[in-house]
């Protein structure tokens, strides 16, 4: 598994490289970002797609990371949660399984007849 997951990341690099490659001019093109809201104006100065896809990557996986760090977090206390409920659970049945029987009992139930009834 763990040769073809190397396998697969170098297919990706690969396929990434031609991606540049044969479009290199699309690539260096300059864009200009504005933005304009109501008293905001900003306009950014001229960057090239070849800066903006890494750090739109970039954002990307910061944004993936933040949402597993959280998933991971919420998945922890479950566990947690889970693990108390069923150490509860396991104290229960184990003073069950220890629960003595007395000999009441044990003579009370011999008298009845098969419907439960003396």
């Amino acid at each position: 598994m763990k040769h073809l997951k190397f396998i697969v990341a170098i297919i990706i690099m690969m396929l990434v490289i031609v991606l540049i490659v044969q479009n290199h001019g699309a690539f260096s093109t300059k864009v200009v970002f504005r933005f304009n809201l109501l008293a905001i104006n900003f306009e950014s100065s001229e960057i090239s797609l070849y800066s903006i896809v890494p750090i739109a990557f970039l954002f990307g996986v910061f944004i993936t990371g933040l949402y597993g760090i959280i998933e991971r977090f919420q998945l922890k206390k479950q566990i947690k949660e889970l693990n108390v409920s069923s150490k509860a659970k396991d104290e229960e049945l184990n003073s069950l399984r220890t629960l003595h029987i007395t000999s009441e009992n044990v003579s009370s139930n011999h008298h009845l007849n098969g419907n439960g009834v003396e």
